[in-house]
């Protein structure tokens, strides 16, 4: 599966591959479909500290110059595509107890009482939010 990432990544620069292998990178889910990657190998690595989108499986854009200036993908992108419980955890909509987590931008109470708000039915569901008060 990793090869068939890297491929639709487009990534053809083996360097930026040993590099997202061999750094020491630590990642943090902060939103659905959103990683932050620390990388630390620096010895100021709070100031290495980027945010990847992954979309459907695939890692699709980073913060980071690399990413932003040139058409192959940054190590950041690569280092979430070789990990597959980093990505699957990117990709994988959170679950609690209680079941999904609604959006923290949920608008549901200032709605139409059958319909989710937009940042409910953009994170797929297809009913108000039960918690919010009538």
């Amino acid at each position: 599966m990793t090869e068939n990432i890297l491929h639709h990544l487009g990534v053809s620069d083996n360097k930026v591959v040993k590099c997202a292998q061999y750094e020491a990178f630590e990642f943090e889910l902060t939103a659905p479909g959103i990683v932050t990657v620390r990388n630390g190998s620096y010895a100021d690595p709070e100031n290495h500290e980027y945010r990847v989108n992954v979309k459907g499986g695939i890692p699709v854009c980073c913060e980071c110059p690399a990413d932003v200036h040139h058409d192959e993908p940054c190590k950041h992108r690569v280092a979430i595509a070789i990990r597959q419980p980093v990505l699957t955890a990117a990709t994988e909509r959170p679950v609690t107890d209680g079941g999904p987590l609604r959006p923290d931008d949920c608008s549901c109470w200032s709605v139409d009482q059958e319909l989710p708000c937009f940042p409910c039915f953009n994170a797929d569901f297809d009913t108000p939010n039960p918690e919010v008060p009538e």
